[in-house]
């Protein structure tokens, strides 16, 4: 049965954010907001929680799993990203922009694309996820919660509780969610390609 953690939006209590780090930690998986939608989360190396991503959301080895970030000093870690490139994402971020670029080795392989050997990876503007962030010391190893053969996003914590309460281990609630993903943008070929239109304005890399 998954605990269910009520978190205040704008002064997160440390005591929740701790217990929430420390189950990361033991390898839990969590469902937690963002300043998009609901994402699924795990600690970076934890590959039964990648395993159980998968399996929730019926994913093939081709999916970007997201590497959510505090900063551009720890995002810097595990991308490579050229000064053209870095001015266009800094314009936006933190925000609800996924950005897919060159991992560097510090990437687990089983994270990466098979082919192209890129990451998505992203700095949300959100107090919970900046918190955790900050308490876990490394990025959140992260998908976007949405369910198989469903359109929508789930946007509220008690009814993730009630779905997925025997497949994750927490569920965090947190303020308002929005029901709609991020947008992603492709710089893996060097320009910008806009391949998901989400809550971040696409039009700024169009």
């Amino acid at each position: 049965m998954a605990k269910f953690f009520d978190v205040h939006p704008e002064d997160p209590q440390p005591r929740a954010i701790s217990q929430i780090v420390q189950l990361l930690r033991s390898g839990g998986l969590i469902a937690y907001p963002t300043d998009s939608c609901y994402a699924l989360g795990a600690q970076l190396g934890n590959k039964e929680a990648l395993d159980r991503i998968r399996s929730i959301r019926h994913l093939d080895d081709k999916h970007h799993f997201t590497l959510v970030c505090r900063d551009f000093a720890q995002l810097g870690q595990f991308v490579n990203i050229g000064n053209d490139v870095f001015r266009s994402i800094k314009s936006v971020t933190p925000g609800s922009y996924t950005f897919i670029l060159p991992a560097t080795k510090e990437v687990p392989r089983r994270l990466l694309h098979p082919k192209k050997k890129t990451v998505g990876v992203r700095i949300p503007r959100h107090n919970f996820v900046q918190a955790l962030l900050a308490e876990l010391g490394e990025p959140l190893l992260s998908s976007t919660l949405l369910l198989p053969d469903e359109e929508d996003p789930l946007t509220q914590g008690w009814e993730i509780k009630e779905r997925l309460d025997h497949v994750v281990d927490a569920v965090i609630e947190s303020g308002d969610t929005g029901a709609e993903p991020t947008t992603v943008v492709d710089f893996s070929g060097g320009t910008a390609e806009v391949v998901r239109r989400g809550t971040g304005d696409p039009s700024k890399f169009e």
